[in-house]
């Protein structure tokens, strides 16, 4: 059976049946094939690749450019996915003529579907100028990564009633700003479950519990090859880190050893143009 495209009309159509939601981050022209033949309903090309791919402390320091290269690389190895770039720290929040024309980035230039970024209330007026523009916006609350300093590190977010009316709050006019989807990071189970059920929109959750209409993973963190921490939300279904040490490890000892390249990894001269190519050096060689 061939796969169609996946649209925002296919994500509202799965909340509206109840059929789970599947998304995973991806970053590369590989991971984006290998998450597209997976089935996977969207790829999110997520500021998450400041740490995961870049090598940075946090997502803070990744910039537009940089996201808008990963997002070219991914569009080029997903056909079916819908695909969300990432909007960066400080590439909407400063001016709202901006944040527009840095989510146009990602569509014009990037061949995203939707962008994303961080904020309840205070970032309703920057979503409503996006969608406004024509651009699908997928809005991001509980735990908002750019702004961790903020929050006092990686914490759960909603654990008070106060909490969680807020959170509430905040979906709320994320989803009337226009939002097409929203984000739930590190936010108690019932709280997400019941704001998933008040909101019209899809929710996508991470660290959120089940009740979301959909979930989603660090591609690095579900294959283990990210080694400085590991989320509890996470489930790590393969360790690629430890096997590609391993590969590497057998490369290296082959080469040492001289058993790699071998004759099957090697080409051939046939013997008689080998023997006229001596002959002709021969032959230099005397006239010198």
């Amino acid at each position: 059976m061939t796969r169609k495209k996946i649209t925002i009309l296919t994500l509202q159509e799965k909340k509206r049946r109840g059929e789970p939601i599947t998304m995973i981050t991806a970053y590369d022209y590989p991971s984006a094939l290998a998450v597209d033949r997976a089935g996977i309903d969207c790829i999110l090309v997520g500021d998450s690749l400041a740490m995961v791919v870049l090598g940075y402390e946090s997502t803070v320091p990744v910039t537009m450019n940089e996201m808008t290269y990963h997002c070219q690389a991914v569009r080029r190895g997903a056909q079916h996915a819908f695909l969300i770039g990432d909007m960066p720290f400080l590439s909407y929040q400063v001016d709202r003529a901006e944040a527009v024309r840095n989510a146009g980035r990602f569509i014009k230039e990037a061949g995203m579907d939707a962008v994303k970024l961080e904020g309840g209330r205070e970032m309703a007026e920057t979503i409503r100028a996006i969608s406004r523009a024509g651009i699908p916006v997928v809005g991001h609350i509980g735990l908002t990564p750019q702004s961790v300093s903020k929050l006092g590190g990686y914490r759960v977010q909603g654990r008070t009633a106060a909490a969680a009316q807020r959170l509430l709050e905040d979906a709320e006019a994320v989803q009337d700003a226009g939002a097409v989807m929203l984000v739930l990071e590190m936010v108690p189970d019932r709280v997400a479950e019941y704001i998933s059920r008040r909101l019209h929109i899809p929710t996508i959750g991470i660290g959120a519990g089940p009740g979301c209409d959909g979930q989603v993973l660090v591609l690095h963190d579900l294959l283990g090859m990210f080694d400085r921490f590991t989320p509890r939300f996470v489930k790590q279904y393969a360790n690629l880190l430890e096997e590609m040490e391993r590969a590497l490890t057998a490369y290296r000892e082959d080469v040492i050893q001289r058993r790699f390249p071998a004759a099957e990894h090697s080409f051939t001269i046939d013997d008689a143009a080998w023997a006229e190519w001596m002959q002709e050096l021969d032959r230099r060689g005397k006239a010198e």
